[in-house]
């Protein structure tokens, strides 16, 4: 009789023992009883929706919560209870036995320094001999799949594409030879081919070194291809736990059900009227600066004659993996990066205007970028950040507390939302503050870079809903940028795929996804599931 992958880790001492593991904040019950063990080489995935309780959980393993929480219940690691560790106990745990990469590298890694810099400093404070640590530098780097290793050395994290950027995070996390590996949401930023990419080198090197890993993601078709084991959080509680095969095919609550149901609706069938924006043979290059004098030696192209056109009430996807030129193309709309070519947005030419003539258009044309977070100013409440936005328009303040107002509602956040500050919102409605923010000028085209990408399928799915609707009822039309496509397909009416700068497919989403004309954008199907 085959044993299934769950039945054969059984047999072995679990590596990780975690047992009715509560977490409080005051009154307030944040993580209840929550029970689950890891054994050597395995992955336990863990998945949720915002706010679960999937984040918290692992970052008690570490003692890495607030002092504000209290924390209860235990937590066995070769043979030690971690809850009870001091912080410089818990040091000697920290990347040498259970390591972790974070969300977001561009936040996680120091801006200040280089690759090379980064690394070696963690292997010098682990008692590395300094004569060896150059050469285990570079086999990290060759390790994670990073051929171009010696540039990559020098270079610092914004010089860098999100997938070099994840995989240097995993570097990092190795270098130690961790016996548990922590991903939290490791692919979020990344189109679907790096996903697949970055993901399969984890299970690579996992399955090189008997590493044992715990994968916290909202990608349920991740999980489903490379997760042995699944915890399903709601609400900080433990809705059910199961191998991934019968998670997937027999869930047995609703809420899992739920959480596995990917079909986002279809895009709305719309009536051609007049076009909003129209883009003729644009192209976008970056100057490389060398030498000493720091001058410009080339251009690099980021995006090469780009032609296209949207309707009013009309959604244009643009997908294509990372350095495919999808958010040149959008900051070049925007005009926050020069370019060549025509942009008629409402009959004027964009790049023929100064700018003190685009100071009119811009309220015309809002962007609401990937992570809400980062865009809004911690300092300010929701209402000012709004009012902020409203700075231009010679409206009274009683107008302009009624259009806040109006917006926050149009956009199924709470009128009470508007005296919070960010930190003290949820990624959904951060994402929604954003989205108001962008609405309360009344634009008539809105660019949206990755807006969803970071959210769990549920919180996605309000997200797609809400944005139809204002199609609908406002008819906005959208630059919908994405590499995630059912969202796509759920919310735009045509798709430009882009790869390496170029347009290698432009036609309607219900056609692309029925007859792709070509191989690169059957890939993207396929790997979007």
């Amino acid at each position: 009789m085959l044993l299934t992958q769950e039945a054969k880790l059984s047999r072995f001492q679990p590596l990780l023992n975690v047992q009715q593991l509560s977490i409080c904040s005051g009154a307030k019950t944040l993580l209840e009883q929550v029970s689950f063990v890891v054994y050597p080489a395995q992955t336990v995935a863990m998945v949720g929706e915002s706010g679960s309780g999937k984040s918290i959980t692992v970052l008690a393993l570490l003692g890495l919560l607030p002092t504000a929480l209290s924390v209860s219940g235990a937590v066995q690691f070769q043979g030690q209870d971690l809850l009870g560790l001091s912080q410089t106990q818990l040091q000697h745990i920290r990347g040498k036995k259970i390591a972790m990469i974070f969300q977001e590298p561009m936040t996680a890694l120091n801006p200040l320094h280089t690759v090379e810099k980064m690394i070696r400093e963690s292997l010098l404070l682990q008692g590395h001999a300094k004569a060896r640590v150059a050469q285990h530098t570079l086999n990290l780097l060759h390790e994670v799949g990073l051929t171009e290793a010696e540039q990559i050395l020098k270079c610092y994290p914004h010089e860098l594409s999100g997938g070099q950027r994840q995989r240097v995070m995993i570097a990092m996390a190795l270098a130690l030879e961790p016996d548990i590996l922590i991903a939290d949401e490791p692919t979020t930023a990344l189109d679907v081919v790096l996903q697949a990419q970055v993901v399969s080198l984890l299970k690579k090197i996992q399955q090189q070194r008997q590493m044992a890993m715990i994968l916290i993601s909202h990608d349920l078709h991740l999980v489903k291809q490379y997760a042995d084991h699944v915890v399903v959080l709601n609400q900080g509680q433990i809705e059910e736990q199961g191998s991934s095969a019968e998670i997937f095919t027999q869930p047995q609550s609703a809420y899992t059900q739920n959480l596995l149901n990917h079909d986002f609706g279809q895009a709305l069938t719309l009536q051609a009227t007049k076009p909003v924006l129209e883009l003729k043979q644009v192209t976008v290059t970056y100057p490389l600066k060398r030498g000493l004098l720091n001058r410009v030696q080339s251009y690099q192209i980021a995006a090469e004659s780009i032609s296209c056109r949207l309707m009013q009430g009309e959604a244009l996807g643009i997908v294509g993996e990372s350095g495919s030129g999808k958010s040149s193309i959008a900051l070049a709309i925007a005009r926050l990066i020069a370019s060549q070519g025509e942009i008629i947005f409402q009959t004027q030419d964009l790049n023929r205007l100064n700018q003190k003539q685009l100071r009119p258009v811009r309220s015309e044309l809002q962007i609401v970028f990937q992570d809400p977070f980062s865009s809004l100013n911690p300092r300010m409440t929701v209402e000012q950040s709004l009012a902020e936005a409203l700075g231009l328009h010679t409206i009274s303040r009683q107008q302009r507390a009624a259009r806040i107002t109006e917006v926050l509602l149009k956009v199924e956040l709470a009128a009470e939302d508007k005296h919070k500050y960010p930190h003290q919102l949820s990624g959904g409605q951060r994402q929604r503050v954003a989205l108001a923010r962008a609405l309360v000028v009344q634009p008539k085209l809105i660019i949206l870079d990755e807006p969803t990408s970071a959210l769990d399928r549920s919180t996605q799915l309000a997200i797609i809903q809400l944005l139809r609707r204002l199609q609908q009822q406002e008819q906005i039309s959208y630059v919908f940028i994405s590499h995630d496509l059912q969202v796509i397909k759920a919310l735009c009416q045509k798709v430009l795929v882009m790869h390496h700068g170029k347009v290698v497919e432009y036609q309607s989403t219900v056609t692309l996804f029925a007859q792709p004309q070509t191989e690169y954008t059957r890939q993207l199907i396929a790997a979007s599931g």
